[in-house]
């Protein structure tokens, strides 16, 4: 059976579900999950359920792996031979679509990134291309196929394995020419954008700022995010970190409901993988009503308060 290396993104000591999706990917290979800033003893029973048949913590002869993705990515690199692994994976997050990227170029190899299906097996990567009209499957020819996943594109699906834990210090040394001296996270209480499982996104029609807060009241009782279009984002109402689309974040929630978005296809770009879309609008011609898979047409300012009662 071949080799495939995951990846694992962690958050608080706990595996980010979008890292199990990945493995869901991979099912039918052994999986060895590859941990860089916890405990694998702590990880063991969550990654043995999805596939893991080891899971192995990386290090460094060197220094600190988390401190730069140049250290990083000779580990990985050092990791793939050392298991013999014909396939490493990882969650097209920032900061894995960075470390791929750099690990694509340090072993010479292709690099498929931001996936919405995958064949291990066969090499082949499923990707949305020209602005979300069309998806392409490309086949990779190389000893090691490189990808990174869309985060939440695959379902997370059991797949119980041995896991067992491992250690692994590669002899790397180079920390490259970027190093990580300090992270500054956002608002700890929000979920990120990319790996929500559930968005609710307000367009131009939500006509200021403060107006954020009813949404933020409906996400709050079915736990999801809140973003915001680019025609938002344009008028001042919330930050680019907020924003949905082509020139914003690309996300693929189980449930998307688009409050005031008029679906230009910039905007739909992002959010096409959504497996479920919902569109509040009160203009009954609005384009997200021909790619919604539910729509209601009414006033945003009357719809919401009562979806947000009644959830």
């Amino acid at each position: 059976m071949a080799r495939t290396g995951i990846l694992i993104e962690t958050e608080n000591g706990a595996v980010k579900d979008t890292s199990l999706g990945v493995m869901t990917a991979a099912k039918g290979q052994e999986i060895i999950a590859l941990v860089t800033d916890a405990d694998p003893a702590g990880l063991k029973d969550k990654l043995a359920e999805f596939g893991a048949a080891k899971i192995v913590k990386l290090a460094a002869s060197g220094g600190d792996i988390t401190a730069g993705p140049d250290l990083l990515a000779g580990v990985l690199a050092a990791a793939v031979k050392e298991y013999d692994l014909t396939a490493l994976l990882g969650t097209a997050s920032v900061a894995g679509k960075d470390l791929f990227a750099r690990l694509a170029a340090a072993m010479d190899l292709p690099l498929v990134s931001d996936c919405v299906a995958l064949d291990v097996e066969a090499k082949t990567a499923k990707k949305s291309h020209f602005s979300g009209k069309t998806f392409a499957t490309l086949k990779v020819d190389a000893a090691v196929f490189l990808a990174t996943v869309r985060p939440n594109a695959i379902e997370a699906e059991p797949a119980p394995a041995a896991g067992e834990t491992a250690e692994f210090t590669a002899d790397v040394a180079d920390p490259g020419k970027v190093v990580i001296k300090e992270v500054k996270k956002g608002d700890a209480d929000k979920i990120d954008l990319t790996e929500a499982p559930i968005i609710i996104t307000g367009g131009r029609a939500i006509k200021a700022a403060e107006n954020y807060k009813m949404l933020e009241a409906c996400a709050a009782k079915i736990g999801a995010a809140v973003g915001a279009s680019r025609a938002a984002v344009d008028a001042g109402y919330a930050p680019h970190s907020m924003q949905v689309g082509q020139t914003g974040k690309t996300v693929s929630p189980r449930l998307y409901i688009a409050c005031g978005v008029s679906g230009a296809v910039q905007h739909f770009a992002g959010m096409k993988t959504s497996k479920v879309i919902v569109a509040i609008n009160e203009d009954k011609d609005a384009p997200i009503f021909a790619k919604c898979d539910y729509g209601i047409v009414g006033d945003i300012f009357e719809v919401v308060p009562v979806l947000t009662e009644k959830l």
